[in-house]
């Protein structure tokens, strides 16, 4: 392991826990046995690639939306340029009345990895850019000990493109208001794995409302894109055992990516 993907996973609470070490085994005391008749011994089977686990059935995400709205047909048909200045007009949930600006995304438009998390923070919405803060420093150390980093082959955004007041949760209609957006936005960047991190990203793109806990590990999809469920990184840094969870988590992503 170099010495920079140490210094990452020490950032993360992590770098202890990750270093392999070799069992040294104590040394038998030789048995005397039979003379055996030798035998045939077969070729070794050739070696298998890792196993990814199939979707889990009854998890398909799906936007619910009404394609034969003129709103929501008119954003699925939009170019980048056309889908940022209506983000950052507009109107349709009313929080816009209450944030600083809008929060579209940041990252690689062709980009294999999608990260999505819920909605803008304080900070986020002060700067226009999604998980910045301590809680995005957490977030680039984690993607820097798989070898990524923002904006190279990585997009980032949030289900909302627009603070809720006093960070509270967001509402099932204001989430239904924005869907037409994220959808959007996976449309155009057309990527190869979805990162779903925290539970109302969770329900908002797979329609559930199971934890976290119980949907970790395993495949499943929004819109036909595998997906794989995580912690937010700002419930890991109040919950720092988790840390190591959530680096299980990135590992299963890598493994998946690389599968497909």
């Amino acid at each position: 392991m170099s010495e920079r993907r140490e210094r990452y996973l020490e950032e993360m609470g992590l770098g202890p826990v990750w270093k392999l070490r070799r069992r040294v085994q104590e040394p038998e005391e030789p048995a005397e046995r039979p003379i055996e008749t030798p035998v045939a011994v077969k070729p070794a089977a050739p070696a298998r690639k890792p196993q990814i686990p199939a979707p889990v059935p009854g998890l398909v995400g799906s936007a619910k939306l009404d394609l034969a709205d003129d709103r929501a047909a008119r954003i699925l048909r939009m170019d980048w340029a056309d889908l940022k200045a209506t983000v950052k007009g507009c109107q349709a949930c009313g929080l816009r009345k209450t944030c600083t600006q809008t929060v579209f995304g940041v990252g690689d438009e062709q980009a294999d990895w999608l990260l999505v998390g819920e909605a803008p923070g304080a900070e986020e919405d002060a700067r226009g850019e999604p998980f910045v803060g301590q809680a995005g420093r957490l977030l680039d150390s984690m993607l820097a000990a798989i070898n990524l980093k923002r904006g190279d082959n990585v997009y980032i955004c949030n289900v909302l493109k627009c603070r809720p007041p006093g960070n509270r949760n967001p509402e099932p209609f204001e989430v239904g208001q924005c869907s037409p957006h994220l959808l959007r936005q996976l449309e155009l960047i057309k990527p190869k794995l979805i990162l779903a991190m925290g539970r109302f990203a969770v329900q908002a793109l797979l329609s559930t409302e199971a934890s976290i806990a119980s949907l970790r590990g395993r495949l499943h999809r929004y819109q036909g894109v595998p997906l794989i469920v995580t912690y937010h990184p700002a419930y890991l840094l109040r919950n720092l055992p988790d840390k190591a969870k959530a680096w299980e988590d990135l590992c299963f992503a890598r493994r998946t990516i690389a599968a497909l």
